[in-house]
Order: structure tokens, then sequence, then C-alpha cells
């Protein structure tokens, strides 16, 4: 396990998308953070308040969580004196990076030095079977994107908050590293070896009760060049009996990407429902997931409105207007 309360570092980040995993951490585990700890220049704030290590630790922080997700997962050497510091003021180090932390020689003898741990929580934990395809009893929910980063773990997680107050039979299973830290279980999808992806998918959504939903955390994107295999992975390996759309509406281009547009949201219903069919011929698209974060509230509003009336499906943006509608969908679902 690891020890609770963090410290968010947020390092450098150039923005605030790359500060995902403190960012999740900040809105759905908010008791298990003290604060923020950015270095000069770092263009991204969660809102928690800003520390020192020391402040931090007078706080009760024993773990300085790394909050960033940059591309390519890499640990910046730019980070390597706070990480040190840290070390030697006996703060344990967690990271969902691509880059272990044990991969680091001096990290590694820095914290056995120091008698602390090294928590990397993008390793599989377990040996997972190749995808057979066969149905499960339960159903499953799998929210996929126009992009990465447009809310598909948000809406995940706020349709089984929601599940839950309703008292319905729901587990939010997560499959990224800043999912994983939320619930301290899942699956790091983009780690697996590629063989194995699908299999890992099923053996995360077992056979469960009939009533029972898996709100299965989404990756990717089928149209992003550099990360659509981990969404095909949660396709087949998920089996959906449901799909949401998400989208982030004022984005330009894909993250990452400059010179690739994204696709619509009928181009994405168009091409993932079939795909989901090839595994589950009952599969079908129950609703839509706006990231309105950038938008005015009157219009976002009225952008949603648009929306739902356009593609004759539920439309909200689950995390700042709730996950009612979404989860009405699935409490019809037969």
């Amino acid at each position: 396990m690891i020890p609770i309360p963090y410290l968010l570092f947020l390092g450098d980040a150039p923005d605030q998308l790359a500060a995902k995993v403190a960012q999740g951490i900040r809105d759905w585990r908010p008791e298990n953070a003290v604060g923020q700890y950015r270095m000069p220049g770092c263009g991204a704030d969660v809102g928690m308040d800003d520390m020192t290590l020391g402040e931090a630790w007078e706080a009760g922080a024993r773990t300085l969580v790394i909050g960033v997700a940059n591309r390519g997962g890499v640990i910046s050497p730019g980070w390597k004196e706070v990480l040190h510091e840290a070390i030697g003021m006996g703060f344990h180090l967690a990271s969902g990076l691509h880059n272990l932390l044990r991969d680091e020689e001096d990290l590694l003898h820095a914290a056995a030095a120091s008698g602390v741990g090294l928590h990397d929580v993008r390793v599989p934990s377990v040996a997972y079977p190749i995808a057979n395809g066969r149905p499960r009893t339960g159903k499953r929910c799998l929210a996929v994107g126009t992009d990465c980063s447009v809310g598909k773990m948000y809406t995940a997680m706020a349709m089984d908050r929601e599940m839950r107050a309703r008292g319905m039979n729901s587990t939010f299973r997560a499959t990224g590293q800043t999912g994983i830290l939320i619930t301290g279980d899942g699956v790091p999808l983009d780690a697996v070896v590629a063989d194995f992806m699908a299999g890992s998918i099923e053996s995360l959504t077992p056979d469960n009760d009939p009533d029972h939903w898996d709100m299965i955390e989404g990756q990717g994107s089928l149209f992003h060049v550099s990360f659509s295999g981990v969404t095909m992975a949660l396709i087949h390996g998920g089996r959906p009996d449901a799909l949401i759309l998400c989208h982030e509406p004022t984005r330009e281009h894909m993250r990452g990407l400059p010179d690739h547009a994204l696709p619509t949201l009928e181009q994405l219903r168009d091409t993932a429902l079939p795909l989901a069919r090839w595994c589950n011929p009952a599969a079908r698209f129950t609703g839509i997931s706006i990231n309105t974060k950038e938008m005015e509230e009157s219009a976002a509003r009225n952008y949603l409105a648009e929306l739902s009336d356009r593609m004759k499906l539920p439309a909200t943006d689950p995390f700042r207007f709730g996950a009612a509608p979404l989860v009405d969908a699935l409490a019809e679902f037969r």
C-alpha cells in the first residue's frame, strides 16, 4: 500500500492537462492529499495549497506522488533534486510514469539508504491471459473518446458515484495510473504486453451478478495514431453492453498531434460501434459525456442541448452538471 496522505508533485508541468494525475487525485480523493509542490515555471495548478517539502511533512504527508503525465512518461532530470530531497526527508515516492522509479539507479540507492519505498503503479502485478471473447455475466459500460484526456475516467467515476448513490450495483474499473492511484486497484493497461491487453480487461471485468455494472475507465482514442491500441483492447476485452461518447469541444487538434484534427462524435460513433458489436452484438451507445471546463455555463448547456437533440442521446458534463442523464439510460437498460 502507498502511504497516505500525499504531496502532489506538479514539477514543471507545462499546462493543466499535463498534471491530470494530480488533478484526478485532487478531484476524487482530496482527503488523500495535503497540498501541491510546483517548481518554477510550472503551468499547472490543481487548486491545493502550495507547500514546501518541509511544510508538507509537518502537515502529515508521507508520499510524494508524481502527478505529471508527460508525453512518453519520463522522469525529467530537472525533477531529480526535489526527488532526492524528498527521499532524504523520509518521503516515499509514487509514480505512474512509464519511466520507472526503480530503474533510476540514483533514486533506488537513495531510497534504500533512507528506508523508503519507490512505488511504480504502472507495473502489471499479475500474468494476464490471452483474451477469449466469451460472453460474461453482468453488464459493462465503456467510455470512448474523440481524443486522449477528454474525460473518459471522470465519466466512469461520476457515473459510478451516481449509481452507488441510487443503490445500483456498480464498480469502477481503473485501467490507468490515475485511476489506480485514486482507487488502489486496477490494470495499468498501456504497460501490459500487447498480446495480453484485451485479456487483462477480461480479467478485470469477470462474471458478475446480472444487475452489476462494471464502469470501465477508457484510454486513448481509436483515432489517435499514438494510442489507438489501448482503446481497441478495451473495446474487445471489455465487451461493453453500453458505450458513452466523450469529447472536449474546444480542442483544436488531437493531444500531442498538432497536424491531426479531432473526429466528429458521429465519426466516433460509426467507427466504434461496429468494433464493439463484433464482440457483443447487443452493444449500443447510451449517452454523451462532454468536458465543458473551458466553456461558459450558458454556452455549455446550450451546446449539450443541441448535441442531445442532434444525436438522440442524453448529453451532459457529468463532473460539472451531474451524471444523472447517463445513469438514467443505464437504469432503463434492457
